[in-house]
């Protein structure tokens, strides 16, 4: 569900999908069919959970990796690993892999995100069972309740549109551009539609602050893209379609010439709307500036009362700075308001409102909002029900369900064996930043002060929300999730004005994901993706570090990638690199980058290295890093060699089996657009081609395709 268009201020290891178009949180391989507290700070719950029993469970999983954690069975032994060790080490499991109906994508992380969902439906559904009440007020109650009326698709139907009432009577409400401001501002509360998104964050060059942030938005279509490249023609016709149909489900006068109007006054926005790889420069997009230079800089837009309606305080509108990300952009936008027809925005709001809305409609509208997807995607099929009950439901409280996930799901002893891990790995980088070769003595310096200052948090945070004001009743569907929406975004107007929580989580424990905020220089591992084949206690110290101890050095890394080395050791965005340094990192990271652009995912269509720059550099450094650990942990001993496989090439193999994955093409293409993370075939191939420890451990020669002279490897971290 589109609403607002947040900016996230973290570096996230997989791609955030939703649920909709891909039920995977995950960046997918382009291969055609993505300290905390002790464990007593989680509090026991008055009902049981247990796994359920499918062929998705863990244990099930770990019998295919069985004995020492890789599953041999998967590689395809015709093909040589220099010429692609991807296909080398997952050729034969992609041949068997089939991608199921409702899902864009299938491998290792959406088996592990079935497998959250699983366990938390067993939750939900036993809290739904005991725990359903008219007027919940503790968290069980309240999840259950808003569970059970979410699955409740009788009361749903029958309730027709009439949820939909006071929010389309306040769009027929709007009059002028003062009203269209007005309403415009009271999105980050609900299902109203908004062109700017407005997000609380970290102030980027004080980060013991919070500031205001001011970002582009407006578009229904992933891209501007979409919108002005022709490869897009016949899913922008889709989208067309689609607003069409909306507009008719609520009998909104003159829909399919409105629908054209929208996708023309849509169109625009997209002309003015910054490139996504230009959002990847953190000082191009730090744009301090007062309400009162807003609104000169960017007149025909009535940014007072904008704010003001979304609930900001009118000292903190009168004396804060807000912080523009995308200025040309803004300053476009708010031209080409001034100029629409109120009427087209007024059907535009429309639109946006019942598409925001669906999942909390008559199945009419959802299905009419999936047909569009499809179109986007290629997904055949979509999710169960229960399956976007468990979304939406994360959606509203995903920390409280959370806190009796860890309960169940999350053992003590898998949180003390990651902390070992992450231990290594950052010993590993301080060796690999103090022998560094290209980078002076003072920067080095300070980096080595940045990793010290490192905080790794590991399987949930270190204190947890508390949901004590959301309002949840019984049957109220629609009201529900619309709580749920506006109680988030109190949560952060509390934050404004008040020293920084360090506590803040960007993702909660049951997400299969991990993540690197600059800010807070830190980095984040949830308890959901701690399993087969990421991290599996049964499983060799070489497969172990290739994958988990991957992902690890990878969120490390984000910290020194071509963004994330802009911030200091306390978070805060300022220049602490030489000249030289600078010059030199640049061109490291061009070499690489070049690299990524000669990549085709299809044919004609490249991964774009700007773009995906800091994910590149990040899998590079990860994998080298894990290397490293890795030997550290032999203290000088030999590794062992399992099933003819040298350490060194089982740590290879570790990597490579995490992105065991099929996508299906037109998903492809989306993500090509927009997913700052290279393809899975990319993140083995290209990174291992550029570490001399590979062309050793599988005696990669000049005569095999993925071959690089080594004047010609990259070695950034």
């Amino acid at each position: 569900m589109f609403r607002v268009s947040f900016k996230m201020p973290f570096k996230s290891f997989l791609s955030f999908l939703s649920l909709t178009a891909s039920l995977s949180v995950v960046s997918i391989p382009y291969t055609v069919d993505a300290e905390a507290k002790p464990s007593s700070a989680v509090h026991s719950s008055t009902h049981s959970a247990t796994v359920p029993s499918t062929p998705t469970t863990l244990e099930a999983e770990e019998k295919a990796f069985a004995p020492w954690g890789i599953n041999l069975s998967g590689r395809d032994m015709h093909i040589l690993p220099g010429n692609n060790f991807f296909l080398y080490a997952n050729g034969t499991a992609l041949a068997h892999l089939t991608i199921p109906p409702d899902m864009t994508s299938y491998g290792p992380f959406n088996k592990l995100a079935e497998l959250s969902r699983l366990r938390e439906k067993v939750i939900l559904e036993d809290l739904a069972a005991h725990h359903t009440v008219a007027i919940p007020r503790t968290d069980e109650e309240k999840l259950g309740t808003f569970y059970a009326s979410y699955m409740d698709k009788d009361q749903i139907e029958h309730q027709g549109i009439q949820p939909l009432t006071s929010d389309l009577a306040a769009i027929h409400m709007v009059k002028n551009m003062a009203d269209f401001a007005r309403l415009t501002g009271t999105a980050p509360e609900g299902f109203q539609f908004t062109p700017f998104a407005l997000s609380i964050n970290p102030d980027s060059k004080n980060p013991s602050r919070y500031a205001i942030n001011l970002d582009q938005a407006g578009l229904g279509l992933p891209d501007r893209d979409y919108y002005l490249k022709p490869e897009f023609k016949t899913q922008k016709a889709a989208y067309q379609t689609y607003i069409e149909q909306a507009l008719t489900l609520i009998h909104w006068p003159h829909a399919q010439e409105e629908a054209h109007n929208i996708i023309a006054f849509e169109t625009k926005l997209a002309q003015v709307h910054w490139a996504r790889a230009d959002l990847r420069d953190p000082q191009k997009i730090y744009n301090p500036m007062t309400v009162a230079e807003l609104s000169k800089k960017a007149p025909g837009f009535e940014w007072t009362t904008w704010l003001l309606a979304a609930n900001l305080p009118a000292h903190i509108i009168d004396h804060s700075h807000i912080i523009v990300g995308e200025p040309s952009a803004i300053i476009g936008e708010a031209h080409v308001l001034a100029t629409t027809n109120i009427k087209t925005l007024k059907a535009w709001l429309t639109f946006h409102l019942v598409d925001n809305a669906a999942s909390y409609l008559p199945n009419r509208f959802e299905q009419t909002r999936f047909t569009f997807t499809r179109a986007l995607s290629g997904q055949p099929a979509l999710p169960a029900r229960w399956k976007r009950a468990v979304k939406a439901t994360n959606a509203a409280m995903g920390m409280a369900l959370g806190k009796i996930y860890v309960q169940h799901y999350f053992p003590p002893q898998s949180r003390a064996a990651m902390q070992k891990l992450t231990a290594d790995l950052k010993n590993a980088f301080r060796q690999r930043l103090q022998n560094n070769s290209w980078m002076s003595p003072s920067t080095k310096k300070a980096a080595l002060r940045k990793l010290d200052h490192f905080e790794i948090q590991v399987g949930y945070p270190n204190k947890w929300r508390h949901y004590e004001n959301l309002v949840i009743r019984k049957g109220e569907v629609y009201n529900n999730a619309r709580n749920g929406i506006a109680f988030e975004w109190q949560y952060w107007l509390n934050r404004l004005e008040r020293p920084v929580d360090r506590n803040e989580w960007d993702m909660t424990p049951q997400t299969v994901n991990a993540y690197n905020n600059p800010l807070f220089v830190e980095v984040v591992f949830p308890a959901a993706i701690l399993q087969p084949p990421f991290f599996n206690p049964k499983a060799d110290a070489a497969v172990n570090y290739g994958a988990i101890g991957g992902v690890i050095g990878h969120e490390m890394t984000h910290s020194f990638d071509d963004e994330g080395r802009q911030f200091d050791e306390h978070g805060c965005l300022k220049n602490w690199w030489t000249k030289e340094d600078v010059k030199r990192f640049n061109q490291l990271a061009s070499k690489l980058g070049a690299q990524y652009d000669a990549f085709e995912v299809l044919p004609g269509v490249h991964i774009n290295g700007k773009l995906t720059m800091g994910e590149n550099i990040a899998d590079l450094g990860g994998l080298n890093l894990a290397l490293d650990a890795y030997h550290a942990s032999l203290h000088g001993k030999p590794a062992p060699v399992l099933n003819g496989l040298t350490g060194d090439q089982r740590v290879f193999l570790g990597w490579a089996q995490v992105w065991r994955e099929k996508l299906r093409k037109d998903t492809i293409r989306r993500l090509a657009v927009i997913d700052p993370h290279s393809p899975p075939q990319a993140r083995v191939n290209i990174p291992m081609r550029n570490i001399d420890t590979w062309y050793k451990a599988w005696h990669v020669t000049p005569k095999d395709t993925l071959y690089l002279p080594p004047d010609q490897r990259v070695k950034i971290w």
